[in-house]
C-alpha cells in the first residue's frame, strides 16, 4: 500500500493528487462542521488519526516492485469519524510516515490516500452501513468491514501500479499479477484486521459509548443493540 517514490511515472501521480483533493475537501468541511457541533470530536479525530498510523506503520516485505502489505484500520476509522474525515487523516498519517518512517513518499500520498483513505475507507464503510441496515449484529458489520477495507485498499494499489508499469502486458492482467504479490501477506492481514476492526468496536460501544454522541445520535446503536454485540 506504501507504494514508494519513482514508482509512479509523473502523470500517474499527479492523477492520483487530483483524485485525492476531490475527498478531501469536503472531509476539511465535513471536520469544521462536526467540531462546531461538537468540541469532543476533534480529540476524538486525532486519537482515531493516531491510530491509524500506528496501524498502518506495520508492514510485511510482499514480492511486488515499491511496496509492501499493511493493516490499514481506515475501515474502522470511517466507522468511527466518518469516511470523508478519513480521507483527510489519512492523508496527514501517510504524510508523516514519508518523512519519519520512509514509508512510501511525498509524491505518491495521493495514490497511497486513494487506496487506502478513501476506496479502503468508502468501502468499509459501505460495508457497515448496509449490513446495519439489514439488522447485521454490530460485531458481523464491522468485521466485514474491516476485512473488505484492507482487501480493498490493495486492490486499488495494485491497479496503481499496474496502471504505470504494465509495459506490454495487458493493464488486467498486470493488475491481477500484483494483486496476487500481495495475497500471500495480506489475506491473513485483512482477517486479522476484520477480527481487530470488529473486537476494538464492540469495546468502544459496551465501554465508552459516549466517545461516540453523533455516531449514536444517528441511530446506528439502538436500546439493546449492545447484548446483541
Amino acid at each position: 500500500m506504501h507504494i514508494e517514490d519513482g514508482i509512479l511515472q509523473p502523470k500517474a501521480w499527479g492523477f492520483w493528487y487530483m483524485v485525492m483533493v476531490v475527498f478531501i475537501i469536503p472531509g476539511i468541511k465535513e471536520i469544521k462542521r462536526r467540531v462546531m457541533e461538537n468540541l469532543a470530536y476533534k480529540p476524538f479525530l486525532a486519537m482515531v488519526g493516531v491510530a491509524v498510523f500506528v496501524i498502518s506503520a506495520l508492514h510485511f516485505p510482499v514480492p511486488v516492485t515499491g511496496s509492501c502489505s499493511h493493516p490499514t484500520g481506515t475501515a474502522l476509522a470511517a466507522i468511527l469519524v466518518g469516511p470523508f474525515a478519513t480521507a483527510v487523516i489519512s492523508a496527514i498519517v501517510l504524510f508523516f510516515q514519508a518523512i519519519f518512517l520512509g514509508h512510501g513518499g511525498i509524491t505518491t500520498i495521493g495514490a497511497n490516500d486513494v487506496s487506502m483513505g478513501i476506496a479502503g475507507a468508502f468501502s468499509g464503510y459501505f460495508c457497515w452501513k448496509a449490513l446495519r441496515a439489514g439488522h447485521a449484529p454490530i460485531w458481523l458489520a464491522a468485521g466485514v468491514a474491516g476485512f473488505v477495507g484492507d482487501l480493498v485498499t490493495y486492490l486499488v494499489s495494485a491497479f496503481e501500479l499496474a496502471q504505470s508499469l504494465h509495459g506490454n502486458h495487458s493493464l488486467t492482467s498486470q493488475w491481477m499479477i500484483f494483486f496476487l504479490g500481495y495475497a500471500p501477506t495480506q489475506v491473513p492481514i485483512a482477517i486479522a484486521e476484520s477480527i481487530f476492526t470488529a473486537t476494538v468496536l464492540k469495546a468502544i460501544i459496551t465501554r465508552r459509548p459516549d466517545l461516540l454522541p453523533a455516531f449514536v445520535s444517528a441511530g446506528n446503536i439502538k436500546q439493546g443493540d449492545t447484548k446483541k454485540l
